[in-house]
């Protein structure tokens, strides 16, 4: 029993990374149509965009309510059993990374699982990653309108042998700037000190 969850779960990470491969080929290709600053960050892509979710302290909030801060925005959900809890580290140790810098920066965990993570379960979850990390939920709707306004691709894996499901998932991290400007994104095993560099390059 044990062994086949394993091969499952080892499956749907696999998948995970197979289309976040091909979603960076896609963005990569966008960005040299579009061009790219000499430092490599893409720019001229149309990533990000208005939206209305809820905080996890069950506030409601808007993009307006990041202005004049960096955001490093990342797209999973609580239930994730590797990708998304390694990408979050991953934030988590980049911000420690910048210092007294970090304080420039908003990082934020969008839920592609709005069915499971409440505002709640999200407070419970985004401070085991950093002090400042703010969780947003919302309407399925609402999620899949913010998704596709950063070219997310997410769908639920269900097995009916389960008694839970998982969630197949684009995996970057996106940066973006004090107007809500999409600056860079960084795939999934990008290193903290790179991801710390180029944060700082626009600070």
């Amino acid at each position: 029993m044990w062994r086949r969850i394993r091969l499952i779960l080892t499956a749907a990470i696999a998948v995970v990374a197979l289309i976040g491969g091909y979603g960076l080929w896609q963005v990569r290709n966008n960005a040299d149509r579009a061009g790219a600053t000499t430092s490599g960050l893409v720019t001229n892509v149309s990533i990000g965009g208005p939206f209305a979710l809820t905080d996890h302290t069950g506030r409601a909030v808007t993009d307006e309510d990041f202005r004049g801060r960096l955001m490093l925005v990342y797209f999973g959900y609580t239930f994730c059993p590797d990708v998304c809890p390694t990408e979050l580290g991953e934030v988590a140790l980049a911000l420690d990374e910048l210092g007294d810098d970090r304080d420039a920066v908003t990082p934020v965990l969008i839920t592609i699982d709005p069915e499971r993570d409440t505002a709640e379960l999200l407070a419970e979850y985004v401070p085991l990653f950093h002090e400042s990390m703010v969780g947003l939920t919302g309407s399925a709707d609402a999620i899949q309108q913010v998704a596709q306004s950063y070219r997310v691709f997410y769908r639920k894996v269900e097995d009916p042998e389960y008694t839970y499901y998982l969630m197949d998932h684009t995996s970057f991290v996106y940066l973006m700037g004090r107007d809500g400007e999409f600056l860079s994104m960084f795939a999934y095993g990008t290193a903290p000190e790179e991801m710390a560099e180029a944060i700082r390059s626009q600070i």
